[in-house]
């Protein structure tokens, strides 16, 4: 629920501000207040040198490129189609994996992959026709979901040895310098108005997404990694509910329809670890 509503926060935050402004100004921030908690109060350690490196590549693929792109995206993009995105870059991780690990795709996860992207395109067919969405904003918002779907590969052939919130603080504070020298250069200062809006949409993306909602996540990944990324099945759900509801976006039978597919995609592509969990 909570990831799902970072779609429409961000919609509301950049109604009068530049979407770059109010993507550096949360990753700051926020990675700046988890970091004074689990340093500061917790008495964490910091993350060791080696990790520097590894830790500064996620961060870039993870936060600067991916939610600087997903950010951007939200200018000409719907919320909905935001959220869909979410469970798209899961079919991407399972042919990003057999390239990267070398390891030859199964018929059902090709076909997971085929269903999901076909899915895709009939949710966002009517988006295109109704001005809700452009192709530039599309080529940016898949831009970041390859790039997420990168990271979390690379996530997992880490040895990270990092507690999980010494880990998302410092890759958001990371990500959001690294997105800076951007936001200086592109970004519309002279237009942007920080009224309520912005604060909320700030304030939401802050708190329930970035540091109560990944919290969660890394809580369900040490759980159990299969089970975890079911749940973002809801994503485009939830997504799809707050747009029509908040920001008065459509609902078609193309959505439904497409959602389905996805959905149904990401399950056959998973099968085999399916299996694997329930014997």
């Amino acid at each position: 629920m909570l990831w799902a509503s970072a779609a429409v926060a961000t919609k509301f935050g950049i109604k009068t501000t530049d979407p770059l402004i109010l993507a550096n100004t949360r990753f700051l921030i926020a990675g700046s207040v988890i970091l004074i908690y689990v340093h500061l109060i917790k008495r964490e350690s910091l993350p060791k040198s080696h990790n520097w490196k590894p830790l500064s590549l996620f961060a870039f693929l993870n936060t600067t490129l991916y939610l600087g792109a997903f950010v951007v995206s939200m200018k000409t993009v719907s919320a909905g189609i935001g959220s869909l995105s979410t469970v798209i870059g899961t079919l991407f991780v399972v042919v990003i994996a057999s390239i990267w690990l070398k390891r030859k795709l199964l018929w059902f996860e090709i076909v997971g992959v085929a269903v999901g992207l076909i899915g895709s395109f009939i949710a966002i067919w009517p988006t295109l026709k109704g001005s809700y969405a452009s192709g530039s904003g599309l080529v940016i918002l898949f831009i970041g979901v390859l790039s997420i779907s990168v990271a979390s590969v690379f996530y997992t052939r880490i040895d990270w040895q990092l507690p999980a919130a010494v880990f998302n603080g410092w890759q958001i504070l990371i990500g959001g310098l690294l997105l800076l020298p951007f936001t200086l250069y592109f970004a519309d200062f002279d237009r942007s108005q920080f009224g309520l809006s912005f604060w909320l949409g700030l304030g939401w993306l802050m708190v329930p997404v970035s540091m109560i909602g990944l919290q969660l996540w890394f809580y369900l990944l040490k759980q159990d990694p299969v089970y975890a990324s079911l749940w973002k099945l809801l994503c485009p759900v939830f997504g799809f509910v707050y747009a029509y509801i908040l920001l008065n976006e459509p609902l078609t039978w193309h959505t439904f329809v497409g959602t389905t597919f996805v959905i149904a995609g990401l399950v056959v592509a998973q099968i085999d670890k399916l299996k694997k969990t329930n014997p």
